[in-house]
């Protein structure tokens, strides 16, 4: 193997890919190729050993393929939360068409493609809806298709606890839009080890997998969780439907990306467990980490910082 495209490797799960790939094949093993719009948002990952950050626009066809050309590999970490269905149809859908046809036009046959748990044509989100649309896509490609579908993914860097940990920190109280759906978090070193494992086996080719954590929790539970280990634990509602659906209407009129928005509140409506239908991380070789392992130390490291930090700038005056 001589070169790995990371479709998305600037970002969260991206990231953590790219150490685990330059753990696992050291610095003689294949080249880490991670395209970019923006190459300041590459600066975590362009100092790894043969992790190479390019510019290009893969939204444009010519950068596509320029990029996908030589690899043997393609990772597809690329997705949206927030946005338009034909925002969302363009990056669910329609990139993994032109990824496919892409890889056609340079004979690359090997795409390994991360979806998300609880895809699927009938379900409440276009979130949901588009990324099964993206999986039917690849799936008549003609192509060597793995795909992955984590569950909500939790790490240092995630935008998940993390999020509800710096809430609490400034709210006196969480007024909470899906209160009581079921989500079973997944760490995110176990999704690029899963990832990892996709790209180096073979008999994954026509799989799916589903990424799923040891345990299954609420949101409302999750969310005390984050405020607990952080320092903050503030007391925590559910909003009915409407008001959910308000909350986030607000939220989207913001200026910057929202922090929830409407469509986020229809994920919610269905719980975001594994099914058991499908191999899961255990078929990969793979232990899940456990929540209460890896978030307390991480959400009470984070809340040390920005305490020192406060102090810092207080100090300063």
């Amino acid at each position: 193997m001589n070169k790995i495209l990371v479709l998305g490797g600037t970002g969260f799960i991206g990231q953590s890919l790219c150490e685990q790939l330059v753990t696992r094949f050291g610095g003689a093993g294949p080249r880490i190729e991670v395209p970019t719009r923006q190459i300041q948002r590459g600066r975590r990952v362009q100092y790894l050993p043969t992790v190479d950050v390019i510019a290009a626009d893969v939204n444009r066809d010519e950068d596509l393929r320029r990029v996908v050309a030589g690899s043997d590999v393609v990772v597809n970490l690329i997705a949206r939360l927030h946005g338009s269905q034909a925002e969302f149809d363009r990056t669910h859908v329609d990139l993994p068409r032109r990824l496919a046809q892409a890889c056609r036009a340079n004979g690359v046959r090997r795409v390994v493609h991360v979806s998300a748990l609880g895809a699927a044509a009938g379900a409440p989100s276009m979130y949901q809806r588009t990324k099964a649309g993206g999986e039917a896509v690849l799936a008549t490609s003609g192509l060597d298709v793995t795909v992955l579908r984590p569950a909500v993914v939790f790490g240092p860097l995630d935008h998940f606890m993390n999020l509800f940990a710096r809430l609490q920190a400034v709210l006196p109280v969480m007024p909470l839009a899906g209160a009581s759906c079921r989500l079973q978090p997944v760490w995110v070193t176990d999704v690029a080890d899963a990832l990892v494992a996709a790209i180096e086996r073979r008999d994954t080719i026509g799989q799916v997998y589903e990424l799923a954590g040891p345990k299954t929790y609420t949101l409302a539970e999750l969310v005390r969780l984050a405020g607990r280990w952080s320092g903050h634990e503030r007391p925590v509602f559910g909003l009915p439907g409407p008001l959910a659906k308000l909350q986030a209407l607000a939220m989207e009129c913001l200026p910057g990306e929202p922090m929830i928005s409407r469509d986020n509140v229809d994920s919610l409506k269905t719980d975001n467990v594994a099914t058991g239908r499908v191999p899961g991380l255990a078929a990969l070789g793979i232990t899940p980490s456990a929540l209460e392992s890896v978030m307390p130390m991480l959400l009470a490291r984070r809340d040390s910082v920005a305490r020192l930090d406060t102090w810092r700038r207080g100090a300063g005056r």
